[in-house]
């Protein structure tokens, strides 16, 4: 009767670990945020500050500290002089110096990454980041705005680059149009739809607000 049982309640379990629920109940869980009070680090490069503005939101919703990322060197404020530099830094993977130094990163446990789509790809300033930056065994999450072309490669840029960490879903929207002179867009009734959508996300990856 016994080995009845155990083989009932073997089979049982196999019948639950390989249904299509439960394996996706199981990995949804692997994905979300597991710590009741992880060390929070916000990241991110803005430069007509629409990504600035997600990443306060990120902050007023989950607290955690938060970092500009400034370089050593500007880009030029001309916008069309930037895109050209901009192109030639992609096409000779050069990669400017960060004026900013992050001396205690090692003491967080879930590091937001923001950036701009420029040239359809991740910013050089963020890719420094990366290459600066020991991340193993710590949770990246990655947050977007852009004119409207979308993330173009950067996430997968975003998980290239940060090998033995665990990268969650990101988020995206659309931000300002700078070859168009429209700058901070992400402000009033769009910033409080977007600061909404943003909790939502926060909510799905496991966070508590």
């Amino acid at each position: 009767m016994k080995k009845i049982l155990v083989y009932l309640f073997s089979a049982l379990f196999i019948s639950l670990w390989f249904s299509p629920s439960y394996s996706q109940q199981a990995e949804s869980k692997m994905n979300k945020v597991n710590s009741d009070n992880p060390s929070i680090l916000i990241v991110y490069l803005s430069r007509t500050q629409n990504t600035k503005a997600v990443a306060d939101m990120i902050q007023q919703s989950i607290c955690g500290d938060k970092v500009a990322l400034e370089l050593v060197t500007p880009y030029p404020e001309h916008y069309q002089t930037m895109v050209e530099q901009v192109r030639k830094e992609n096409q000779t993977n050069a990669l400017p110096q960060l004026k900013t130094r992050i001396n205690n990163i090692s003491q967080y446990d879930i590091i937001f990454v923001g950036f701009p789509t420029w040239g359809m790809q991740l910013p050089p300033p963020m890719k420094r980041f990366f290459h600066q930056y020991d991340l193993l065994g710590k949770t990246v999450i990655p947050f977007n705005t852009n004119g409207g072309y979308g993330i173009g490669s950067s996430f997968s840029t975003v998980k290239s680059l940060c090998q033995g960490c665990r990268v969650l879903t990101g988020i995206s929207f659309k931000g300002g149009e700078e070859k168009y002179g429209k700058f901070l867009v992400i402000k009033d009734n769009y910033a409080q739809q977007i600061h909404r959508e943003v909790n939502q996300w926060l909510r799905g990856l496991g966070f508590s607000l």
